[in-house]
């Protein structure tokens, strides 16, 4: 994000999150637990939270998971935080509920928990979420793929590249909201695949990257070898779709929707390898989490949510090249300017 939206957005987080004099820099320690240290969106992710902090003298330790998935490595993250005596967690969850024990020790202990991007189920189990709104940026792409089909997406055949078995929530809200955009009931919201419409070819899963993207794409084509829309949990699952329909012949068949909008993924839409994809603010969400954590250090209060909503919402806009009619969007240029900072 360029310095001037962080700005604005700290600006109106005044209302919860805004500082008063902080402690003693030297008293102050966070640490920054994300899924994996190579996806693109989690690197910025730690960019932003190593930046604030040190802006902030904020003592940060960073920790990751060795794949998207992985919730022993973040469990023991907790642990190791706990035991430096950091004041806060930052947390994007592998296992949004099986973290929920680690997260109440946490607490428990006095440190102040905010889950970043991905909520915990419940949601009330961290102190705060600092989020896009997941199930918007699903609706978003979701209606704009509906509308780029027209009167063809009545005989749509769509798959779902999704992200791991547990169902965390950050993938069920992204789903769900695709499904609801597009006109497919997605029957429980709280449940990935038990959905009876008949254009579903399937889902599969990806751990959000570009292998587990190619190799579910392959095994969904296997279902099906007219699928024509594919949802991805993200930008790197969807290059790996891009690259398994590419190896066929068949990458002029799909239609690609994603959501992350980090730099190469905006990238990918100028390129048209997708055809568009929800921008999401990381570093925004690390560096008000880093923010909040001072604050709270310095005078025990917690941020709050935005107005009407269980999170404080970070934003997301629509970034497409081929803009439809009723749905508001931004085109790559401006997507460019705004990815991740």
């Amino acid at each position: 994000m360029k310095k001037s939206v962080i700005s604005a957005a700290i600006a109106a987080l005044a209302l919860g999150v805004a500082f008063a004099a902080p402690a003693k820099a030297a008293d102050v320690s966070a640490c920054l637990i994300t899924k994996t240290d190579t996806n693109p969106f989690f690197v910025k992710m730690k960019e932003g939270a190593t930046a604030k902090a040190k802006e902030l003298g904020v003592t940060l330790k960073s920790y990751a998971g060795k794949i998207d998935g992985d919730s022993e490595s973040q469990v023991a993250a907790i642990e190791s935080c706990i035991a430096s005596g950091a004041k806060g967690i930052l947390i994007t969850a592998s296992d949004t509920k099986g973290i929920v024990s680690s997260v109440k020790k946490a607490r428990d202990a006095g440190l102040l928990v905010i889950a970043l991007d991905t909520p915990l189920e419940p949601a009330d189990a961290a102190d705060a979420t600092f989020a896009t709104d997941n199930l918007l940026a699903g609706k978003l792409i979701g209606q704009w793929a509906k509308e780029t089909l027209g009167d063809k997406v009545k005989d749509a055949k769509v798959g779902f590249l999704d992200l791991t078995p547990s169902q965390p929530s950050v993938d069920v809200l992204r789903d769900q909201g695709f499904m609801i955009g597009f006109g497919i009931d997605p029957k429980d919201p709280n449940k990935i695949g038990d959905e009876t419409d008949p254009r579903i070819v399937g889902h599969d899963v990806t751990n959000g990257n570009e292998e587990g993207g190619r190799k579910a794409m392959e095994n969904l084509l296997q279902k099906n070898s007219s699928i024509n829309v594919i949802h991805t949990i993200n930008e790197p699952a969807a290059v790996g779709a891009y690259q398994a329909l590419k190896a066929v012949g068949l990458e002029k068949q799909v239609l690609i929707v994603s959501v992350d909008g980090g730099c190469p993924g905006v990238k990918s839409v100028k390129e048209g390898v997708i055809g568009a994809t929800s921008q999401q603010y990381p570093l925004m969400m690390a560096a008000l989490g880093v923010e909040a954590i001072k604050k709270f250090a310095a005078t025990g209060e917690k941020p709050k949510p935005t107005e009407g909503k269980s999170f404080f919402d970070t934003g997301v806009s629509l970034v497409t090249d081929k803009p439809v009619p009723g749905l508001k969007s931004i085109d790559t240029k401006e997507g460019t300017a705004k990815c991740w900072g």
